[in-house]
């Protein structure tokens, strides 16, 4: 046999053989692996051999082992190790290029499911942000960004209402079926062999322009952004969003058509939309966008969801800010930079209550009535990610005065218990802290004693499978759902770079 035939045998061999002995990560992650930590909670090594890893990128493996040599806890700096390269390790399912061109694809999923989220594959990227640099390279962290935000373009040039997407025809993957999707009724229509889901969540349309931001930022790389369909995928953003400023009534008082219904028969009223798939009402003129969901993927009660208004107008404003770099746009920019004006300045005109006892706080959902709806969510945008997110300092007085209230008992999905004490939701109930609040409270902190308190927290919660979940019974740390969840693995990893940055002292603190 020549020599470069035995060369593609031997390789053709070697994936053969590591596809036939790479265990379903869903199943591994259910299990422990050693070597132990050896602290308090003795977490488990939970990283793929390397041959199974989905993509390696040398620059967060040497970040991932320089983090780690700078902290002091055994058990911390066994979660940090298995969670912060979790998502390229498990979840990049495919990657390569648009039929017949240099177009990069990324199709990134959120774990246990074969589907790509806009929302969950930005922030999952977004991970990785202390590592992107400049680079050409079809291996390299730049190019998995170029591949997402790409995709993503795709998806919304296809069906922008929509959450959730199938794998791209070019990767060879099936459709995954959505058995809870299958009898949907929505408008406007979607074909499901493109799309995994369609409920429409403003924050999905403000991933995209935040990866988008994320990238041009730290790459400086403007001329990515006149190539392929950015542009295109950025003006069905902005439509979706003028059409979902569409009230309920006209002003004779007439029923106006929505631009978007949704209907599942469900027994859960977070699956489905009130009023035959239109919401309840809205009122005209606020300024602000609706959303029919939020990030969590249950239904709003009152559209005007205000942590999707934040998100949506600071990413627009920065998007706006690469249009502006291209050139040749100047009227996209300015619809971009107005509209993003607009929704800050409805924030501030009808996102803002009195509440007794807390002063002017940001509601959570409104519906221009005078109807408020006063809580938080763990899932981001969130009212606590606000800082985090970049639309206003964390030491803003209103900001403050909200972030009390939602780590209160006054917040009604504020979980309270000896293992965990978070914001949890609805999605999945009463009782259920979502440690991704934890991290979220993290990163909107200076407070050295409530940080190391919820880091404690997070270390004890992790069943010793050393892996962060998606949320955790605040008072039977063994009852908790999703044991692969690769955002908020890397959302955790992100936030103590993040410390090593900003608080390095905190890394050196024991939680024996």
């Amino acid at each position: 046999m020549p020599p470069l035939s035995r060369c593609i045998a031997f390789l053709t061999t070697l994936a053969l053989t590591s596809a036939q002995t790479c265990p379903d990560y869903l199943d591994y992650a259910l299990e422990p692996h050693g070597p132990y930590s050896g602290g308090r909670y003795n977490l488990s090594y939970q990283r793929p051999r390397p041959e199974c890893r989905t993509i390696q990128i040398g620059d967060v493996d040497a970040e991932t082992e320089i983090i780690k040599g700078k902290i002091a806890d055994l058990d911390l700096r066994q979660l940090f190790g298995n969670a912060y390269p979790n998502t390229l390790d498990t979840a990049v399912k495919w990657k390569g290029y648009a039929n017949g061109t240099d177009e990069e694809l990324t199709f990134l999923i959120t774990g246990d499911i074969d589907a790509m989220w806009l929302r969950d594959s930005a922030n999952q990227m977004q991970s990785y942000l202390p590592n992107l640099v400049p680079s050409t390279k079809n291996n390299s962290l730049a190019s998995l960004y170029r591949g997402v935000i790409n995709l993503q373009a795709r998806y919304l040039l296809t069906s922008p209402y929509c959450n959730s997407f199938q794998p791209p025809v070019e990767s060879g993957i099936p459709p995954a079926n959505n058995t809870s999707a299958s009898d949907d009724t929505v408008v406007p229509p979607y074909n499901n062999q493109s799309v995994f889901e369609c409920k429409y969540e403003l924050d999905s349309l403000a991933a995209f322009l935040e990866i988008s931001t994320n990238y041009w930022q730290s790459t400086n790389d403007t001329s990515f952004f006149g190539k392929y369909s950015w542009i295109s995928a950025l003006e069905a953003v902005l439509d979706v969003a003028d059409a979902m400023r569409t009230p309920t009534y006209a002003a004779n008082g007439s029923v106006l058509v929505s631009p978007y219904t949704f209907t599942r028969e469900t027994t859960r009223a977070t699956e489905t939309l009130a009023n035959d798939g239109i919401g309840n009402p809205v009122q005209n003129g606020t300024g602000l966008i609706r959303s029919a969901f939020r990030p969590s993927d249950d239904a709003t009660i009152y559209q005007l969801f205000i942590p999707a208004n934040m998100m949506f107008a600071r990413y627009l404003a920065t998007a706006a800010d690469i249009v502006d770099a291209l050139g040749s746009h100047d009227a996209l920019c300015k619809r971009m930079r107005d509209m993003s004006c607009e929704v800050r300045q409805a924030i501030t005109k009808h996102g803002i209550v009195n509440v007794p006892g807390h002063g002017q706080v940001y509601a959570y959902e409104i519906d221009g009535y005078g109807s408020q709806n006063i809580m938080d969510d763990a899932n981001i945008p969130s009212l606590l990610s606000a800082p985090f997110l970049g639309y206003l300092d964390r030491n803003d007085s209103v900001y403050q005065n909200t972030r009390s209230l939602i780590l209160s008992a006054q917040n009604s999905y504020f979980m309270r218990g000896p293992v965990i004490s978070a914001v949890g939701g609805p999605h999945n109930g009463p009782g259920y802290a979502w440690p991704m609040a934890s991290i979220v409270r993290i990163f909107t902190s200076d407070d050295d004693e409530e940080i190391l308190g919820q880091l404690g927290m997070i270390l004890s919660s992790t069943d010793g499978l050393g892996l962060i979940h998606e949320s955790v019974n605040s008072f039977n740390g063994s009852d908790w759902t999703r044991q692969w969840f690769s955002w908020a693995n890397g959302l955790f990893g992100q936030c103590i770079i993040d410390l090593s940055n900003r608080k390095p002292e905190i890394l050196k603190a024991s939680f024996q």
